[in-house]
């Protein structure tokens, strides 16, 4: 099969054929229909997230089921099926009480060591050396993914445009998740980009009464309006923290979030709360980036800080295919690109130069 590989000597992908994998005991082979290009993604290519190379990246998957291991039964050879980034074990501690965002060994195995949970990878060369895995590897024609992570489309949804599910919706709906919104809250999203994009679609899905986007591109701000922000903030021309507190009667929001992963974003996140306020921060920075508080303002005015790396697979996922399937979301909104695998870098260059508007998404040939 042909994939894109990371080999760590530059931020750069370069197609190569390598062996079609094989399902072991416990998960699936999937046919990769489309594979979201995400900014995650692109810290790894830049190397500010350790992770082994040579790798396959690319973790927003969707598909149709090619073969099944031994003990699958969830789905069967020619099922359209979506993948989550978190790849539940399902038996660590954490999944077993639900908290399956946190799961041990998805972090231990996969993004420590590019492997599955048995220690290896399912992608090599030709010669037999190990190609690293960044989830499933999604950026090739075929990727092997626990049956834990496997969930069917329900008929008359489209399977490329649902690929965006796995990491830019999941990881919006675990963001909406932990702020616990109400109706009558204010909220702002710090950064409009692929995440920030679906957390509006979510808010608004959801009736939150104020929605503001913030963003330093009015082409990014102009498509969240279309999504349904009912205010938006070019942050490189306005004072987002002034604009902030008029749009909402000098007081601030509810709830911010934090959408990609700066001491720029983080600060204004938390200087726009209103007292009381919770800021959900969801954009991953380079590792070791630091980010400031008064400590005196958190502690008088009550606020809240939440880290949010993405939703319950096996709940969550499911929940978001009905929501797709009942129009209430809209995944294909949010696409505005769209590449072939030989373009693979080229789109990943792009998203790096900050022109990609909403999500990318690289469809596989039939």
């Amino acid at each position: 099969m042909r994939a894109a590989v990371f080999n760590g000597n530059g931020p750069e992908l370069v197609i190569e054929d390598i062996p079609k994998p094989a399902p072991r005991r416990g998960e699936v082979l999937v046919r990769v229909s489309a594979c979201g290009v995400c900014h995650t993604d692109l810290h790894v290519l830049k190397s500010e997230v350790a992770f082994p190379a040579p790798a396959v990246l690319g973790h927003e998957v969707s598909g149709v089921v090619a073969e099944v291991g031994e003990g699958v039964g969830n789905v069967a050879v020619g099922d359209s099926v979506v993948c989550s980034f978190i790849m539940p074990c399902g038996d660590c501690r954490h999944c077993v009480r639900g908290m399956e965002d946190l799961c041990e060994k998805f972090f231990a195995y996969n993004r420590l060591g590019g492997t599955l949970y048995d220690g290896q990878s399912r992608l090599a060369r030709a010669d037999g050396s190990p190609l690293a895995m960044y989830s499933m590897g999604g950026l090739a024609e075929y990727c092997v993914v626990p049956a834990t992570d496997v969930f069917t489309v329900p008929e008359g949804v489209g399977l490329e445009a649902v690929s965006i599910l796995g990491c830019s919706s999941f990881t919006a709906l675990g963001a909406i998740n932990t702020a616990e919104l109400t109706l009558g809250d204010r909220i702002a999203v710090v950064a409009a980009g692929g995440v920030g994009s679906s957390i509006v679609q979510f808010a608004a899905a959801a009736g939150v009464a104020q929605i503001i986007a913030i963003d330093i591109s009015d082409e990014k701000l102009a498509a969240v309006s279309e999504l349904g922000a009912t205010h938006t903030i070019n942050s490189r021309t306005e004072d987002a923290v002034a604009r902030v507190r008029e749009l909402t009667h000098g007081h601030g929001v509810n709830v911010a979030f934090e959408a990609l992963g700066s001491a720029a974003t983080f600060a204004t996140a938390l200087d726009i709360l209103d007292d009381g306020g919770r800021a959900v921060v969801v954009g991953i920075a380079p590792a070791g980036t630091p980010g400031s508080l008064d400590l005196a303002r958190l502690v008088r005015r009550k606020l809240q800080i939440h880290g949010s790396y993405g939703a319950k697979a096996r709940t969550d996922m499911p929940a978001l295919l009905r929501m797709v399937a009942a129009g209430t979301v809209h995944p294909e909104h949010v696409i505005t690109r769209r590449y072939s695998l030989d373009e693979a870098d080229a789109a990943y260059q792009a998203l790096a130069r900050g022109e990609i508007v909403g999500r990318a998404i690289i469809e596989m040939a039939d």
